[in-house]
């Protein structure tokens, strides 16, 4: 990776573990920014079948501290995320191979989790975050079967990492699917360094999913859904008060990381043949990206409906190709 020092060094004086470091710890910690009543994922919108149903609860029973405040602040992010998992386990049991799972920045890493003691061993997680906090929650039901946990931020995980400690050799192969949620944006905009370094850990025919909230292209449009994921989404969790300081004292700093849609693709479009769009809420989206076509469909095959109402969804016609971005190149 060329500019490989300037582009750690960036990551090294990121918000995330800087100036931000005392926000994340703290509601890692459940000490503050816990909501009112615990989330709880709406399955009117998901599917009824045993295997999902089972999933759900396992998931809300494994659910810690940040995840709490997470699935709370983001209209239908909870039920998304059941659904991706859901997707992911379904392609796993199709394999003779263990299914081997990144799940990057994802405070306690309650999906990754999930799917490894749902799989019995079929799917292996390793997930990471820079804080012992959310360690901690990762341990708090018992030390998880086939489930790693790497305490520290993303950029510090290298490929001699992996290779040097027992407990994480066994993905020195790569990962079949990377999860980016909402972690790239509390360090840069740098999105084409971020997503190559990540990369570097992906099998050739991989799977990289990105959850992120985007800039958008009308300043107003993107207030607008703001307000609606504030007060028609998050004041059932949380005091207005505390909604207000969390713009005060986190929102400004992640928006001046954001990129755009537009930016997005460009950066994707470096590393990856193939991407398309499997979710949207408000200013939120999620992508799929790989260079393999036939995993990519067999992983999107495996997706339940979105589940979220339509008043939150901007972008329809899901899922939507890279190809038809206008910024992709031929």
């Amino acid at each position: 990776m060329r500019g490989l020092k300037d582009f750690l060094a960036e990551c090294d004086l990121g918000p995330r573990i800087n100036e931000l470091s005392g926000f994340f710890a703290a509601t890692a910690a459940g000490t503050s920014g816990m909501p009112v009543r615990r989330p709880i994922a709406d399955t009117r919108l998901l599917p009824s079948e045993d295997l999902l149903l089972a999933m759900v609860k396992l998931h809300a029973a494994r659910q810690g501290f940040f995840d709490q405040h997470y699935h709370g602040s983001i209209p239908y992010r909870l039920e998304e995320e059941c659904r991706m998992a859901y997707a992911v386990l379904n392609c796993a049991r199709q394999r003779e191979t263990p299914f081997l799972l990144y799940s990057l920045g994802t405070a306690e890493g309650t999906m990754a989790r999930t799917l490894s003691e749902m799989a019995n061993g079929q799917i292996r997680t390793l997930s990471c975050s820079p804080n012992p906090e959310n360690y901690r929650c990762f341990l708090g039901y018992g030390e998880p079967p086939h489930a790693e946990f790497f305490v520290a931020p993303f950029h510090k995980l290298t490929k001699d990492v992996i290779s040097s400690d027992s407990r994480l050799a066994r993905f020195a192969g790569g990962f079949d699917l990377i999860l980016e949620d909402t972690t790239f944006q509390m360090y840069s905009p740098s999105r084409a360094k971020q997503i190559e370094y990540v990369a570097q850990h992906l099998k050739a025919d991989g799977i990289f999913v990105f959850v992120e909230k985007f800039r958008a292209r009308d300043a107003q449009d993107y207030q607008r859904r703001e307000e609606q994921k504030d007060f028609g989404f998050k004041a059932r969790y949380f005091p207005r008060d505390d909604i207000e300081k969390k713009k005060t004292a986190v929102l400004g700093t992640m928006h001046d990381n954001e990129v755009t849609l537009s930016e997005m693709c460009d950066a994707i479009h470096a590393q990856f043949r193939h991407c398309v769009m499997t979710w949207n809420s408000g200013n939120f989206y999620s992508l799929a990206a790989s260079n393999a076509r036939e995993n990519l469909d067999l992983y999107l095959s495996r997706m339940a409906p979105a589940a979220i109402p339509h008043e939150y969804v901007y972008d329809t016609g899901l899922p939507r190709e890279l190809d038809e971005c206008p910024t992709e190149q031929n």
